[in-house]
């Protein structure tokens, strides 16, 4: 039996209205983006990684205005992006159209929601993903896949013309191979009044880091410990830090409340179209058919109470945790495995995603020869702060400092 072929695993392929020509000039002008297939590309269907899906979706009269944005700034479409059934995964393992190839770590799975698009530009195929955030979406496959990965504020990029999933959670952001390409797409993407500020200091979680396995949280630290040196900033200890107690309560809500929602956004389909999804996948919806209006209202008051607390620690410094509980799993392990890894990284990366906070995954660290990230997260709506922090500032941020 021959191998499957990488591209098809990567790319779906388009419709036969042709792809959406950029600008061709601007800050972008030669940029190859990966568009994660829930995002809407003009003239093409949206599949969501779904046959039954795809065969439902008619052509999108325009592109998602994320995308727009990116055309409009030069960059051109590389093509539409493999993603996970309905971006409800965090592996990269799709039942219909397989498991995109992860060039950082061969054999192993790429990371999902967004896997189409890490595996195009972890092997040069595009330079950008265009992709979502939802539980982990981009930081997930950043970590497994040796790219850098940024969630922006919850709110402050359009998701119009993208597949929701829990839409208290969902937001349009990118992977990038180089820091600076990152930073200088999501400039496009971002409000351009923001100031840029410099942190007080980079935090540990004691317990955030004794999350991951040991081996990965060792390798995080010490990617914590060069980016402080790195940077110039001062690397302290959380004062308060969160207890055991404090993240199994968040985790839980998180759940509930994107298990809530997503019925609410595809309960429909999953009902009218019995067998369209995997078992795996259409479990993770069911579970929000049976959430009780009870249950959804004391989840959402836990994550308004995660959101505070997360807010008093971030008056401090940024917090940085690792992406990841551990490195990529193989792409054969047995599922047992795949959900205890989708169950270990969960509590690290639900943690931005229910408090609307932004977050950048960097590709420093390695346990063995595979990539985890270390994952910094910002104060709302310092997207820029951060990026510049990580990537060096562009024109706009050098201005902004030196006043």
């Amino acid at each position: 039996m021959s191998a499957p072929d990488p591209g098809a695993l990567t790319w779906r392929p388009p419709d036969a209205a042709p792809l959406p020509a950029g600008s061709g000039t601007g800050p972008l002008a030669g940029v190859r983006v990966a568009v994660k297939d829930v995002v809407a590309v003009a003239g093409q269907r949206t599949g969501g990684g779904v046959p039954r899906w795809l065969e439902r979706a008619r052509p999108a009269v325009a592109s998602a205005p994320a995308l727009q944005a990116l055309l409009d700034a030069g960059a051109a479409v590389a093509g539409i992006a493999r993603t996970d059934e309905l971006a409800f995964s965090l592996l990269g393992v799709n039942a219909h159209y397989g498991t995109p190839p992860n060039p950082a770590a061969p054999g192993r799975v790429p990371g999902g929601s967004s896997s189409g698009c890490a595996a195009a530009v972890a092997s040069g195929a595009a330079d950008l993903g265009l992709g979502t955030d939802t539980a982990g979406s981009l930081r997930v496959p950043g970590s497994f896949s040796g790219l850098h990965a940024w969630r922006p504020t919850h709110g402050v990029v359009d998701t119009t013309g993208v597949l929701p999933l829990a839409p208290s959670f969902d937001t349009v952001g990118l992977l990038a191979r180089d820091a600076r390409l990152l930073a200088a797409a999501a400039r496009v993407l971002l409000p351009s009044s923001a100031p840029v500020r410099r942190p007080a200091a980079l935090l540990r979680s004691r317990t955030l880091l004794g999350l991951a396995e040991p081996a990965t949280a060792r390798a995080v630290e010490a990617a914590l410990a060069a980016l402080a040196g790195r940077t110039g900033l001062p690397l302290r200890d959380v004062d308060d830090d969160v207890t055991a107690d404090e993240v199994e309560a968040w985790t839980a809500a998180f759940r509930t409340v994107q298990a809530a929602e997503a019925w609410a956004a595809h309960g429909a389909f999953v009902t009218a179209e019995p067998g369209a999804l995997s078992p795996a996948v259409e479990a993770r919806f069911r579970a929000g058919e049976r959430t009780s209006a009870a249950e959804l209202a004391a989840a959402r008051a836990t994550v308004e109470r995660t959101r505070a607390r997360l807010e008093a620690v971030l008056g401090a410094g940024w917090l940085c945790l690792p992406s990841t509980a551990a490195p990529a799993p193989p792409v054969d392990a047995a599922p047992e495995r795949f959900e205890a890894a989708r169950a270990g990284t969960l509590p690290l990366t639900t943690l931005a995603s229910q408090t609307g906070v932004p977050a950048v995954g960097l590709p420093s660290a390695r346990v063995g020869d595979l990539p985890v990230g270390l994952c910094v997260l910002a104060p709302r709506g310092e997207d820029r702060s951060l990026l510049a922090l990580v990537a060096g500032p562009g024109p706009v941020e050098r201005r902004a400092a030196g006043r």
